[in-house]
């Protein structure tokens, strides 16, 4: 195999579709050398099947207003690969979706699922609605019309979808009960459900705990504490403000927030009061962060701005979307003394910012190894639906970091370098591929 081949011909026969060309080019630039010692692999063609998802379903989806308007958006679900289990992957409710975005979500998500050591394969779907400023009336009539075309598709043992950006709890509980009511079957085919119906706990917190479980477990190779470091942090989603509630726990001071309007600077790091306001803020009010300020005038706020070049910091969790921090924000960060990045979104770093960090020995740890908590928590609650338990927090919140230990174990073992520099990237890319191809190879021609 060679990498530069197997783009050109992707790009010719998928073309416009440039995160998912991203996200293929970054997994095979690490894996090429390790394929090339299975010339198995080649004769089944097996890098081309793994590139290419099994089928993607594209639907209109269309709904009624408030005010008695039909509106027409498109949904889609892109199911990648299963040969490790039924495939699993959240979906995306925002303006921005398109099939670019969600196959590049969706080849990340074979890769991540397959580093946790569960059985579960990799998808993502979603559709170009928005919630924001939509009413709960307005938002249960979408969810209803999405899953009417889909949930024949899904289902415990075949697919199960989550939550990703515009979808949290209400928008699952929506898409739920409606499966549900098609399928007349009460079972684990959704999760991030609600606590009455069979969610699990600390499913809306693990993604953020799983980034800084694996961020400690970066920092341990160092003999670096968390303790006083200064964080900065881009989002003020489900997975940033978990991530930020776990570094204070931990004694970390969080010197940054942002939304999709701009960034709100702690320069002496978030009181408990601050963030307690921002949480709820953005949790229960759906407000945006311009309104910080107002009850705490000593925190600045920048419109349209991302925190990289505004603050100095020691670590860096990007934990809003893909291609948030370019090269250009690595410098700044470098410049700054960051010595740690540790991605809670998915794919946040462009491919210059990522040369960057490796070029500075630095400790970068790619989303696929580093934001796999969520969908390890969420195997967890399909264990849990399948064995009809409820699993305790404590329970919970120990098997993920278990799990986090593991994954960071796997990225040293196919990441280390001769001179010891530990390659995250690498080695997040080698072990999720080497399951997965071996399940493959062992399945046949499918």
């Amino acid at each position: 195999m060679k990498t530069s081949e197997v783009l050109a011909d992707l790009r010719m026969r998928f073309p416009n579709e440039p995160e998912y060309h991203q996200a293929v080019e970054e997994v095979l630039a690490s894996i090429e050398d390790v394929y090339n010692e299975h010339p198995e692999f080649e004769r089944m063609n097996l890098i081309e099947r793994l590139c290419i998802p099994d089928r993607i379903f594209a639907f209109r989806v269309s709904w009624v207003d408030d005010s008695g308007r039909v509106r027409n958006n498109m949904g889609y679900r892109v199911q990648h690969n299963n040969a490790i289990g039924p495939y699993k992957g959240g979906i995306r409710f925002h303006s921005s979706v398109n099939l670019s975005i969600l196959k590049f979500l969706a080849f990340e998500q074979t890769f991540k699922n397959s580093l946790t050591t569960l059985a579960m394969g990799g998808a993502k779907g979603g559709s170009d609605f928005s919630p924001r400023g939509k009413s709960n009336m307005e938002i249960m009539h979408f969810c209803q019309a999405f899953i009417a075309e889909l949930w024949r598709q899904i289902g415990p043992d075949t697919d199960v979808p989550a939550g990703d950006i515009g979808v949290g709890a209400r928008e699952v509980g929506f898409m739920y009960g409606y499966y549900k009511k098609m399928a007349r079957e009460f079972t684990g085919t959704f999760t991030g459900k609600g606590l009455t119906f069979g969610g699990s706990l600390i499913r809306p917190e693990a993604t953020g705990y799983g980034n800084c479980y694996f961020l400690l477990n970066m920092l341990a190779t160092r003999g670096i504490d968390i303790k006083g470091k200064r964080v900065a942090i881009s989002g003020s989603g489900n997975v940033a403000t978990y991530t930020a509630k776990k570094l204070l726990e931990l004694g970390a001071k969080v010197v940054s927030m942002s939304d999709s309007n701009g960034t709100i600077i702690a320069r002496d790091g978030l009181t408990r009061e601050q963030f307690e306001y921002i949480f709820d803020l953005k949790t229960y009010m759906r407000g945006r962060l311009s309104e910080v300020t107002d009850t705490f005038p000593d925190l600045e706020y920048h419109p349209n701005e991302r925190p990289w070049k505004l603050v100095q910091c020691d670590i860096a969790m990007p934990s809003a979307t893909q291609n948030e921090l370019d090269g250009s924000d690595a410098d700044a960060l470098l410049a700054s003394g960051c010595f740690a990045v540790s991605e809670g979104a998915n794919m946040p770093s462009t491919p210059e910012a990522v040369h960057k960090f490796i070029e500075a020995r630095i400790l970068y740890a790619p989303g696929k190894a580093a934001n796999a908590g969520g969908v390890a928590t969420s195997g967890l609650e399909m264990a849990q639906n399948s064995q009809k338990l409820s699993w305790t927090a404590e329970e919970v919140d120990r098997r993920l970091s278990d799990i986090m230990k593991n994954i960071h174990e796997q990225c040293v073992r196919y990441g280390r370098q001769d001179d010891g520099f530990v390659n995250y990237v690498r080695g997040a890319n080698i072990a999720g591929f080497m399951k997965v191809a071996e399940a493959m190879m062992a399945q046949g021609i499918l």
